[in-house]
């Protein structure tokens, strides 16, 4: 009898955890069933557009010779990788994206550091320094082309004309340095954002007390301010790099990927080929490289972003 009860009751607690288990599923799906609809939109867009691309890329298809479309396998790959105006492409690409990420996000944790302290018109100065943030960067892309860097009539150059220097033709001399210029001038808002909302979530009594036993303002920032604001800066790296990488419009508009292709990146050079060279098959095969790249790019500063909060919670 005692044997039987006791299987009673373990299969009565095995169903009751069944329920609960397909009650919990249940409580699950009706939580997610309002971004059903977002979740496909995202794949449509995203996915299904991705697919079509890895396909194109193993075919060999040019839109000047419609019959010669086969199949080549990775063949496109292998000549991507051949091509030295890809790798300069790519060398172009890394060198505008850690150039404008590492310059913006000095100027912003330096500016961040100045608007953390309350000053007369602080509210004035916050707005200003958002504002080419704010500006959609094919007017900045004109403006800085046109306004700053012209060669017959540009600000840059009248501002050292007043010390004797002749002027610079920017955008054809020193093209790179021209677009980091631009692209540095548009993100590092961005980056000084962030940081302050970093500086401002730091508890003061923290600071009081570094200030209390002694620490100089140099000591305080670098072993109090800095390890917090770690997160924030590791954060602002992730979304500059996964931004700046697909730069287009400062290239296109400022430099058109010249002299000849020396300021084209990565994002340039597909446009070149898809749309000047009617290359898809190739074209597709460098889209596909790009976002591998950036996708693992991403996920490694992911993981270190979640490795530092995983410590962060356990110290």
């Amino acid at each position: 009898m005692t044997t039987t009860t006791t299987r009673y009751a373990d299969n009565r607690s095995t169903e009751e955890v069944q329920r609960q288990k397909t009650a919990e599923r249940a409580e699950g799906w009706r939580r997610r069933a309002p971004l059903l609809p977002a979740l496909i939109f995202v794949i449509i867009c995203t996915q299904i557009p991705f697919l079509l691309t890895i396909w194109y890329s193993l075919r060999s298809r040019n839109l000047l010779r419609p019959e010669g479309e086969q199949f080549v396998g990775l063949s496109n790959f292998s000549d991507i990788f051949l091509d030295s105006t890809f790798r300069s492409a790519a060398l172009n690409s890394v060198l505008i994206t850690f150039g404008c990420v590492f310059v913006a996000l000095l100027l912003g944790l330096g500016l961040a550091l100045l608007l953390d302290r309350p000053f007369a018109g602080r509210g004035v100065v916050r707005t200003l320094l958002i504002t080419p943030f704010l500006i959609m960067p094919v007017a900045g892309a004109m403006l800085w082309s046109i306004s700053m860097f012209n060669p017959s009539y540009g600000l840059v150059n009248w501002m050292i004309g007043l010390v004797g220097i002749p002027p610079v033709d920017w955008t054809s001399q020193y093209p790179l340095f021209s677009i980091v210029v631009a692209l540095v001038w548009q993100w590092t808002p961005f980056m000084m954002l962030l940081l302050l909302a970093g500086l401002q979530s730091q508890q003061r009594d923290v600071l009081e007390a570094a200030s209390m036993d002694g620490a100089s303002t140099w000591d305080t920032f670098r072993f109090v301010t800095l390890p917090h604001l770690r997160f924030y800066i590791e954060l602002s790296v992730l979304l500059g790099v996964i931004y700046v990488v697909n730069t287009f419009d400062h290239i296109y508009l400022m430099t058109a990927g010249g002299p000849g292709t020396a300021s084209a990146n990565l994002p340039f050079y597909i446009y070149q080929r898809a749309f000047l060279g009617f290359d898809i098959g190739q074209s597709a095969a460098m889209g596909v490289v790009t976002v591998i790249a950036t996708i693992i790019i991403s996920l490694l500063a992911l993981r270190l972003i979640f490795r530092g909060l995983n410590a962060k919670e356990q110290s």
